[in-house]
């Protein structure tokens, strides 16, 4: 599955680090903060799927040992890295887009900026570039340099309920737009349970539409190539998701369970009718996303290449 799985801004209780800082590089790199919007923007007009990847990314990143860039590192023959996760392998995109804004920034200050920064600041980027609210991005963080593929089963998965998308996000955060394979959803067009081949609370119309769009091989499975947009915007950030939730055209188990809950629901109707709340509230929840177990001061390092760490 591809850009991004879930939509939910409700609970954050992890604590968090009051080092970062805002225009964190004034005086070491001044420019950090254009380089890395200028690659945004030039991979976002060459491909505007390229934004919602790019905040997935660094939502997969703090979801794994904080928001420390290890998702960014390349699996070696000695090791399979977090990109090869269970939740990640094949399906991360914007590599190139931080490659090339850390090449440039490697030429104007020689290892000042951080890949988990760059990687904020894309994601911040990236949302602005679709139609979205910008907010200021504390930056500081150092890079990691451990990554592990067995650690990022503790990403939330589309198939998730209620309850355990809450205990989930309660440590960390989340967001919307994008789109997804088949595969991650397939359990509810076909097999949905013993007594129900299709997942009831599905807008029947919508199954429709997705079963053409996803139909099963004679093999019985859908082709795990297959990708559809999560609504008829995914390129664009807005409000749009949630007016589907309420129509029962939620993607994800893991999204029409937003439903399931006074409290959630409530959330849901207040998003779906008010746009800029949602930025807003989408805004915050991102900046503190972003802030979740970082390593500051001397923990970690400034990787050179952000696919490696340093020798």
């Amino acid at each position: 599955m591809f850009p991004i799985v879930l939509a939910l801004t409700l609970i954050f209780s992890s604590q968090l680090e009051a080092e970062l800082q805002v225009n964190f590089y004034r005086n070491t790199c001044p420019n950090a903060e254009l380089i890395i919007r200028q690659e945004v923007q030039r991979a976002y007009f060459r491909d505007r799927g390229i934004a919602p990847g790019l905040v997935r990314m660094h939502f997969h990143d703090c979801f794994v040992r904080g928001c420390d860039g290890s998702v960014l590192i390349k699996s070696t023959p000695g090791n399979s890295a977090e990109e090869d996760g269970p939740s990640n392998a094949g399906s991360l995109r914007g590599f190139e887009v931080i490659e090339s804004a850390k090449a440039r920034l490697e030429q104007e200050c020689r290892g000042v900026v951080s890949c988990a920064d760059i990687l904020a600041y894309a994601a911040r980027d990236s949302i602005v570039v679709s139609g979205g609210l910008g907010w200021d991005v504390p930056a500081g963080r150092r890079d990691g340099q451990i990554s592990l593929a067995t650690e990022t089963i503790d990403i939330p998965a589309p198939f998730n309920n209620l309850d355990q998308n809450l205990q989930a996000f309660a440590k960390k955060g989340a967001h919307t737009i994008g789109c997804s394979h088949c595969s991650q959803f397939s359990n509810r067009l076909y097999n949905f349970s013993p007594a129900n081949s299709q997942d009831s609370t599905l807008d029947p119309l919508y199954a429709m539409q997705l079963k053409q769009q996803c139909p099963r091989g004679p093999n019985g499975n859908v082709d795990p190539n297959a990708v559809v947009f999560m609504n008829f915007s995914p390129t664009a950030f807005e409000n749009s998701y949630y007016v589907d939730v309420l129509r029962n055209r939620g993607l994800f188990t893991s999204d029409q369970t937003l439903t399931t809950s006074p409290d959630t629901l409530s959330e849901v109707r207040d998003y779906a009718r008010n746009n800029i709340q949602w930025q807003t509230d989408f805004a915050d929840a991102m900046i503190k996303m972003s802030q979740v177990e970082v390593l500051t001061g001397n923990a970690g390092e400034i990787r050179l290449n952000c696919r490696a760490i340093n020798p």
